[in-house]
């Protein structure tokens, strides 16, 4: 089914430098920060509805003097510098994102977590197939594996997608560093190794 290629394969460039902390702390950040939906929203005093008119008039009563009722410390009135609707996204530079992602796949080729497989030949989409695929590359049941495929390669798609949280799929093209570094093993394919050796210009810089 599917035959593992030697690890002296993989570029240098991409699986071989020393791992930039940082960098991968700020790209991972940066990821996370641009999930965020943003939406939550509160209203000011100038939103809610109501509080037209003075509660009491200024003096004699002997309570505190107040002018409206949609203040922020009486119930049901705005909130004092709440959240707003926002983007959270942060700028990051090409270059930053690609050494955070080389970075991340050299963390995890120097501990022996990346594979490297010819082909999965897979003839129909068969999530038993899929399961004993990893099993012959040595995956064992406890491992958190992130499947790198072709957008292409439907068969392969459809064959892992049922294997539930512990198999990951992202397309080449959306590899990242947060998916790769909350997995425990990366597999690529020759042809998803070969996309990602020219998306950093064939020599990983």
């Amino acid at each position: 089914m599917a035959e593992v290629l030697n690890n002296a394969q993989l570029p240098e460039g991409i699986f071989g430098i020393q791992p930039n902390v940082p960098v991968m702390h700020q790209v991972v950040t940066a990821q996370l920060a641009a999930r965020r939906s943003g939406t939550h929203s509160t209203k000011s005093r100038a939103e809610v509805s109501g509080g037209g008119a003075k509660p009491w008039r200024q003096k004699g009563t002997g309570r505190a003097r107040q002018g409206s009722t949609r203040a922020p410390h009486w119930r049901g009135g705005g909130v004092a510098h709440g959240p707003q609707p926002r983007s959270y996204r942060q700028r990051t530079p090409k270059k930053m994102v690609w050494l955070g992602l080389r970075s991340a796949l050299s963390d995890r080729a120097a501990s022996g977590m990346v594979t490297v497989v010819d082909d999965w030949g897979f003839s129909a989409p068969k999530t038993r197939d899929a399961v004993a695929a990893l099993k012959s590359i040595g995956v064992t049941d406890t491992e958190k594996v992130l499947v790198v495929l072709r957008r292409d390669d439907e068969t392969a798609w459809k064959s892992f997608r049922n294997l539930g949280d512990r198999v990951d799929l992202v397309s080449v093209d959306e590899l990242n560093t947060y998916d790769v570094l909350v997995s425990d093993r990366v597999i690529f394919t020759s042809a998803t190794l070969a996309a990602l050796s020219a998306r950093g210009g064939g020599n990983g810089e």
